[in-house]
């Protein structure tokens, strides 16, 4: 086991991964910005060093100062947590140069599932159903043109790099879907330094749901079953549960063994979430791999009871996993609400500031993942997310009442928050009934 491990990355992440570590006998080393200069959650680490001005790009993305910040704190890991550079391949390659362990799959794995058309020809090579497409990269238009009218309109131009539903385009026709390639290349070049796309058929209505995998270093590779993320707004996740409530147990079965078959044939380690959308018969297919811990986790440790933490850091250790596949066995139901600084009255405009008072929810089945406080101020500068809101209860129908009341519960005054949007959804029959899809929100709200 590590002596010391620093924490490349902030806020309710960095808290999870000091926690974890406390419990583990392992001392940490937390880097922040001048953003984040005092923040309480710092007081909790052994350590700790400023790594830039509040900009992510010149702090938690400066790969040379948190190497630096690593070597200084004489460290024999880093863990990422998610977002920054946690699915940096480059920077994986460097702290393992440098003789520091990235705790995460090997740059190699990265690199392989962080591209989606190279991601997508290994599904289809493990016998994992994939969204019909093109079978490469889209060069010109006279292609994508030719590859659209082959499976269909509406397709789904999508960047080959990223994700967060940046470099995506929706096209219904030729002239849209010329105009959705050049608007994703775009985008994509933007924010990844990487114009490549794709075409998919776009699956209308679809479910969201991922599975969650583990793997060590000895072959062992096990499934923790799915979380349902299909209430979604522009492809950003606001509620995920587990297990989802409108798939059959047969789609649960062969999507955790697909999930499972697919990592096993890209060599991965560590922690990771392979995603799939399903479509109203109940087909499933392929879209993705997250190379990291995900947001949403607490949703699958709830309903195992597995620290998702705790085991990246002993596998990457090099410890084998304690527990087999028959071990994991789901025994609740588990919902998350991120709970953002935005105003939904408002487009959902960012609402940084000072947090005047802040009443967190209790009792049996309440769980709250958040580094903010009354007094703590919210930075315009990063995401906007402050806290989760997690509850496990025997029933869906249990866990819906308990979330509602904990959302009541929870008071956050000096923001606004997307607390009461939350509030609306829980009350809907349609969520009530299970049945809601990526465009629910949208449609609905």
């Amino acid at each position: 086991m590590y002596k010391r491990i620093l924490i490349a990355n902030r806020g309710e992440i960095a808290l999870r991964i000091i926690r974890a570590c406390r419990e583990l006998g392992v001392e940490t080393v937390a880097i922040f910005s001048e953003a984040d200069r005092g923040a309480r959650y710092l007081e909790l680490a052994d350590e700790t060093y400023c790594v830039g001005p509040p900009a992510g790009g010149e702090s938690y993305r400066k790969i040379d100062r948190v190497i630096s910040a690593a070597e200084v704190g004489n460290v024999q890991a880093i863990h990422p947590g998610y977002g920054f550079l946690a699915e940096n391949a480059h920077f994986n390659e460097i702290c393992r140069s440098c003789k520091i362990d990235f705790i995460g799959p090997t740059p190699e794995a990265m690199s392989l599932l962080g591209d989606k058309n190279r991601a997508r020809k290994l599904a289809r090579d493990a016998k994992v159903p994939v969204v019909p497409g093109s079978d490469g990269l889209i060069e010109t238009e006279e292609q994508a043109l030719s590859t659209a009218h082959q499976i269909g309109f509406p397709v789904l131009v999508k960047a080959s790099a990223g994700g967060g539903g940046r470099g995506m385009r929706v096209a219904l026709n030729d002239l849209a879907l010329k105009q959705a390639v050049q608007q994703a290349r775009a985008e994509a070049e933007g924010a990844f330094g990487d114009g490549s796309v794709y075409l998919e058929k776009y699956i209308e209505h679809p479910r969201h749901v991922e599975v969650q995998v583990l793997a060590d270093h000895h072959g062992n590779v096990v499934h923790l079953w799915e979380r349902d993320c299909s209430v979604q707004r522009r492809h950003q996740k606001l509620i995920e549960e587990s297990p989802s409530p409108h798939i059959s147990d047969k789609t649960r079965k062969h999507m955790c063994e697909a999930a499972v078959r697919l990592v096993k044939s890209a060599k991965y380690t560590n922690a990771g979430t392979v995603e799939f959308i399903v479509d109203k018969e109940g087909n499933y297919y392929f879209i993705e791999v997250n190379a990291r811990i995900q947001v949403e986790h607490p949703v699958t440790e709830m309903v195992t009871g597995i620290d998702l933490i705790k085991a990246q850091i002993r596998v990457a250790s090099g410890e084998a996993l304690p527990f087999s596949q028959s071990d994991i066995k789901p025994h609740c139901v588990a919902i998350e609400c991120r709970i953002n600084a935005e105003d939904p009255a408002k487009k959902f405009q960012p609402s940084p500031g000072k947090i005047e008072q802040m009443i967190v929810p209790g009792g049996l089945g309440v769980r709250f993942d958040s580094h903010a406080h009354a007094g703590y101020t919210v930075s315009p500068y990063y995401d906007s997310m402050i806290g989760k809101l997690i509850v496990h209860q025997p029933t869906r129908t249990e866990a819906i009442s308990c979330m509602r009341r904990a959302l009541q519960e929870l008071r956050i005054q000096g923001i606004k928050t997307t607390v009461p949007l939350h509030l609306e959804i829980l009350r809907h029959s349609a969520f009530a009934e299970g049945k809601v899809d990526t465009t629910f929100v949208e449609r609905t709200f």
